[in-house]
């Protein structure tokens, strides 16, 4: 590997690939920004050469869609974002200025933000993630660039860091390629703020052809953590009731990933309250059946272990609240000697009978003890020679671990065995995030096994050892519909707008159904708001499906289980409605007796009637500590969060249409501006000139004082 400038990289690109350059890029955080976009400028500046970009989740600062959204995000963006760099391209595609000879395909968009695009809707590719490097080797990709992580104390290797996911499944394939004489590129740009990952991430210098130097200065792009709702605090508290003790967790992103993990953090450091709230929800006498047999509400003693596309914050916060404990191994004797309590918690060998049951070997040859050292269960001072073993202090034993004197002899030469609690593929998220991984202890920091997203998204391949590592599997991810015959959708509009993709979610579906024991639990929200209207996002039918309803499971929402496996239609479709919001119920059952799917007579239980949002209001006012609107850390200041509710609120409310309407209406109205005044400077209006000014200032005060000074969360029309 020889490092280089970023233009001399860009020059070897241009030089060594003829024809069409293929790059592929990173998803998310692990793009080199600096290099895509030196490359893509050059690419301009010569139509003769062309260009396609394979990649997802390319992140740009989020486009505000009103003036007064604009007025809140510039201040916010330049503290938070600062010179955290932007992609060329997806500002030009934004544009509708993408030159002819480039294109872009992405498997995955950032959510909502390339809705109404037609060359990003065209050029959008619908994948599972475990298939992207198999699709993308079909492809001819012949360039591939990411951003990596480097350390003294780590000579001669480089860290993947945030995104090895695509690029170590990648690698074989285009290794066998260039050996079958094709010109390939491998390019790294380290940056400076990239925390050093361990596991599979870890990769020998020499993997890359090409290492851009110097290391990257600008700031890494985070993604803020926004507010958590009523809603979704109901919703996680429901699906970590749903989480077994000993067990494996994989969490998708956003509001209701996090408080997921806001709730399963109350169930281990303040129990009571956690079970105090289930009883508000009524869990234990509607679910207690279920809870019983997949879950529970006590705290943890055996840990979890995380499976996880994303590596996201709240991971990381349940391993350091020591929730998301339970280390697994990478050797199928190791996990099954560990699930024989072999092993200690701090990866000791304990048990020396439990060893031959995970099957490895008792009468000892020269393969057998190396590979008990190459595990860590002996110290590597320890030798065989004339057919005994030979302890450094010089004392010779039999090479038999069944021989009662063998055993006391090593006793004080076992070594640990290091296992990880986490799996992930990648990471993205708060500057926070990234700090608390860079300051992790080096012990701790190996317990993550940052890894190919073919481990950790697909059953085959190591199916034995990722069986027994993944017992009570609960993969929880979240989706915007679902029928009430139980198909989803997550990723696409009926009318075939994609919003996001489909990722993993697929995989870890179809995983739940073939691992023993698993469930697939997608959480929901019940209803919606938009322009003043509210809607329900159970339906009757909806023109896209994410998941089919042949894989329906669990489906929760934020007034209860809905536990679908194996149900008939009519029991489908009544458990849906039990947690549907109350009023949708009538109209649903409606469409659903004219389809012959349930029967004329049919009537559901009054005990689900309440399901309302001022129901949850009410619990939250009864159990504040666990609707926390930010319980994993805010970059917002108190006066932004204010704003935040209130512009949040105002764009549900309104409708184009009803903007003038209700603004001239609050012109009318005396709110008292004195307790806002730091918010009204924070977004330039404490002195409104002109109508529009006016007009804004008023609307403000409106959503300000409708929110007030707390997350209360008025309750919709």
């Amino acid at each position: 590997m020889s490092a280089c400038s970023l233009e001399e990289a860009v020059d070897q690109v241009l030089n060594r690939i003829q024809g069409p350059i293929r790059l592929g890029l990173p998803l998310g955080l692990g793009k080199p920004c600096a290099f895509v976009n030196a490359l893509y400028q050059r690419i301009k500046a010569q139509p003769q050469r062309r260009l396609v970009i394979y990649t997802a989740l390319s992140l740009s600062r989020p486009q505000p869609g009103s003036e007064l959204e604009q007025r809140f995000s510039g201040p916010f963006f330049r503290r938070v974002f600062a010179d955290a760099p932007e992609l060329d391209y997806l500002t030009d595609l934004r544009c509708g200025e993408l030159p002819a000879n480039v294109q872009v395909e992405e498997f995955y968009l950032q959510p909502g933000s390339q809705m109404g695009n037609p060359l990003a809707q065209q050029h959008y590719v619908s994948l599972n993630y475990s298939k992207v490097a198999r699709d993308l080797d079909r492809k001819g990709i012949n360039v591939i660039a990411q951003l990596v992580a480097r350390r003294e104390a780590s000579p001669g290797r480089l860290s993947l860091s945030c995104n090895p996911d695509i690029t170590l499944d990648l690698l074989p394939l285009l290794d066998a390629r260039r050996a079958a004489g094709e010109s390939l590129l491998c390019i790294a740009q380290a940056h400076g703020e990239l925390p050093y990952m361990l596991g599979g991430a870890e990769v020998a210098v020499e993997r890359f052809d090409l290492l851009i130097e110097p290391a990257e200065r600008r700031r890494l792009f985070s993604t803020p953590n926004m507010p958590v709702d009523p809603q979704d605090h109901a919703i996680g508290l429901y699906a970590s009731a749903l989480v077994r003790d000993g067990g494996t967790l994989q969490i998708g992103i956003g509001a209701m990933g996090d408080a997921l993990a806001a709730a399963l953090l109350a169930r281990q450091t303040d129990n009571a309250a956690y079970r105090a709230a289930l009883d508000g929800l009524q869990v234990p006498q509607r679910w207690g059946a279920l809870l019983a047999d997949e879950g529970g509400c006590d705290s943890f003693s055996q840990g979890l272990y995380g499976c996880s596309e994303m590596f996201v914050l709240g991971m990381l916060a349940l391993m350091e609240a020591g929730v998301v404990s339970r280390a697994v191994y990478d050797d199928l004797r190791l996990q099954r000697l560990a699930e024989a309590g072999g092993l200690s918690a701090e990866g000791r060998l304990q048990d020396w009978d439990a060893l031959a049951e995970a099957g490895f070997p008792t009468n000892l040859d020269v393969a057998a003890l190396e590979g008990l050292q190459r595990h860590g269960l002996l110290d590597p001072g320890v030798a065989l020679q004339d057919g005994r073993l030979r302890l450094p202090d010089g004392r010779s034993l039999a090479a038999d671990l069944e021989d009662p004197a063998t055993r006391a002899g090593l006793d004080a030469h076992r070594g640990a065995v290091r296992g990880q609690c986490v799996h992930g593929g990648f990471f993205l998220g708060p500057r926070d995030f990234y700090r608390r991984l860079h300051e992790l202890p080096e012990a701790q920091r190996a317990r993550i096994g940052m890894g190919a997203i073919s481990y950790i998204n697909r059953l085959y391949g190591d199916e034995a050892l990722k069986r027994a590592q993944r017992r009570h599997a609960r993969f929880v991810n979240s989706c915007f519909k679902v029928t009430l015959l139980g198909a989803s959708a997550a990723d696409q509009l009926e009318n075939g707008q994609v919003i996001s993709g489909v990722g993993g979610q697929y995989d870890f579906v179809a995983q739940a159904h073939e691992l023993e024991g698993a469930r697939s639990i997608l959480m929901l929200r019940s209803w919606r708001e938009s322009g003043g209207e509210v809607t329900s996002n159970i339906v009757w039918q909806y023109a896209h499906t994410t998941v089919p309803r042949h894989l329906r499971d669990i489906v929760v929402t934020e007034y209860g289980i809905a536990d679908l496996r194996g149900k008939n239609d009519a029991e489908v479709i009544e458990a849906l409605l039990q947690i549907a919001d109350s009023r949708f119920q009538d109209e649903l059952i409606e469409q659903a007796r004219k389809a012959g799917k349930l029967a004329a007579d049919f009537r559901l239980d009054e005990a689900y009637r309440q399901n309302t949002p001022w129901r949850l209001l009410a619990l939250q006012a009864e159990h504040p500590a666990l609707f926390p609107e930010y319980p994993l850390g805010c970059d917002f200041t108190p006066v932004e969060q204010a704003l935040l509710r209130a512009l949040k609120w105002l764009k549900s409310k309104l409708k184009l249409s009803e903007i003038v309407e209700l603004g001239m209406a609050t012109l009318f109205e005396s709110t008292d501006p004195a307790p806002f005044a730091e918010h009204l400077q924070r977004m330039g209006l404490e002195q409104a000139e002109g109508v529009r000014e006016q007009l804004y200032r008023k609307l403000l005060l409106t959503g300000l004082r409708e929110t007030g000074p707390a997350p209360t969360g008025a309750a919709p029309r």
